[in-house]
């Protein structure tokens, strides 16, 4: 199966269109992209069955983030040697895990801003899970999966390297800096071993790698999260991004106005962006450590 979001309403691809789910299933499944992941079991049982009637065109613009709003969404830093090694770092000992917020997340057709000078790309594999999974063994985690897509983890990076220990969540948050889609494959109908991404920049390749090159493999991400976090249905696993990042480029190659971003993912299909100037400065002055100590004089003086 292939899991879309056409105009906010659950749609399975097919045949160059889309069955709307909640009119095919008469109502058994609702019409929230979302919702469908916490009834997964049953919907896959129905699916099975299920005999769709015609199907209207897709036009990408139309298409949304395929999971809209995940109750969490997690991350890899340094998943592929070649990054790490791009990166001047070691390749680590266990996963590198960081957050997104879900309200970073768009779908797959997406106009985005350049929120800083420092902008850069990051197209990864991305797992959406199906079953609650905590505590689970690496060789057990697949069976909580429900299917993956592609996915962009934009980030800028100023923002991710603020302060002597720099966080990467907000850097990598702003709006439409997770672009996701065009549909989440179930895996019955890809061999995840012969996934490969590529990115290009306006035309030119800049990343590409097989997702077998990962570090740390999708069994072993699951399995490290679960042991502390419980994965809950419809949350997203973003699994890290092979070399060739702008920021690691001579000179680096940020993202610009009039850029236009696809990462493509074997059986996947592909997502685009445009990328425009900020309609405004969005990047907030880091508070220093000088300024925090002032306003706590001022606060104690003026109670004395």
């Amino acid at each position: 199966m292939r899991l879309a979001n056409l105009d906010d309403r659950l749609v399975l691809l097919a045949d160059g269109g889309a069955v709307d789910v909640h009119r095919a299933s008469d109502g058994r499944f609702g019409p929230d992209p979302q919702a469908v992941y916490d009834d997964w079991e049953a919907f896959v049982a129905w699916a099975a069955g299920a005999q769709p009637g015609a199907t209207a065109p897709v036009e990408a613009a139309r298409l949304g983030a395929p999971v809209p709003r995940p109750r969490q969404v997690f991350a890899v830093a340094l998943n592929y040697p070649e990054h790490a090694g791009e990166a001047n770092s070691t390749v680590p000992e266990r996963p590198l895990l960081f957050t997104k917020f879900p309200s970073c997340l768009c779908g797959p057709d997406a106009v985005v801003e350049v929120a800083t000078d420092m902008v850069d790309y990051e197209a990864e594999l991305v797992v959406v899970i199906g079953r609650r999974a905590h505590r689970v063994a690496a060789q057990d985690a697949w069976a909580h999966v429900a299917g993956v897509t592609i996915g962009q983890d934009i980030s800028a990076r100023d923002v991710q390297r603020w302060g002597p220990a720099p966080q990467f969540s907000l850097g990598k948050s702003f709006p439409n800096f997770g672009p996701t889609g065009p549909a989440v494959v179930t895996l019955d109908e890809v061999d995840v071993d012969a996934l490969e991404i590529t990115c290009r920049l306006n035309g030119d390749v800049v990343q590409q790698a097989p997702v077998t090159d990962m570090v740390f493999s999708v069994g072993t991400l699951i399995e490290t999260i679960s042991a502390i976090c419980p994965l809950l249905p419809g949350d997203l696993l973003f699994t890290g991004t092979p070399s060739g990042v702008g920021a690691r480029r001579t000179p680096p190659r940020w993202l610009r106005d009039g850029d236009r971003l696809e990462s493509e993912i074997t059986g996947l299909g592909a997502i685009t962006q445009s990328f425009v100037a900020p309609a405004y400065d969005a990047t907030p002055a880091p508070t220093t450590t000088t300024t925090t100590t002032a306003v706590r004089r001022e606060g104690a003086g003026a109670r004395s």
